[in-house]
């Protein structure tokens, strides 16, 4: 895996990922969440358009591979097209996790991404890393050390 510590003036704590998901591109709701990373201060490091295999979704969800949602989830997330971003804030992983909201869009609060974009818990528009070392992979996993804006 490509190492974000060559990068050194960054503190992985300002560093996140974040994926708008098939049903949110479908929507056409990409500019209007890019809109909510900036209008909250969050940098864009790197962004790309893509779709991935269902193999590739088992690979980056891998730690999810026993719960009863696994197949459903990387079938899902191989639907169609995705947007994935690399993001700079301070405290980016948690201001992120707060904008997105809930994972279950119904128990989301007004104005977050999920309460706006999901239609349920399972289709809800947004994955944002939960945690410094699951940032760290999920960043590597879709770009290149080289690809993150200096």
């Amino acid at each position: 895996h490509r190492d974000l510590h060559s990068f050194p003036t960054r503190r992985s704590s300002d560093l996140t990922f974040t994926i708008v998901k098939p049903d949110a591109v479908r929507r056409n709701a990409v500019g209007d969440i890019i809109e909510q990373f900036e209008k909250n201060g969050f940098r864009i490091l790197a962004m790309k358009m893509l779709q991935i295999s269902k193999h590739q979704a088992e690979q980056f969800y891998a730690v999810h591979a026993s719960r009863p949602f696994f197949n459903t989830l990387t079938d899902f997330m191989s639907s169609g097209p995705i947007v994935v971003l690399a993001l700079e804030k301070e405290n980016a992983i948690a201001d992120l996790r707060k904008i997105m909201g809930a994972t279950d869009p119904s128990k989301a609060d007004e104005g977050t991404i999920r309460k706006k974009w999901a239609t349920n818990i399972e289709h809800n528009a947004i994955h944002g890393s939960d945690a410094e070392d699951t940032a760290r992979f999920e960043l590597s996993y879709f770009f290149a050390g080289y690809e993150l804006a200096k």
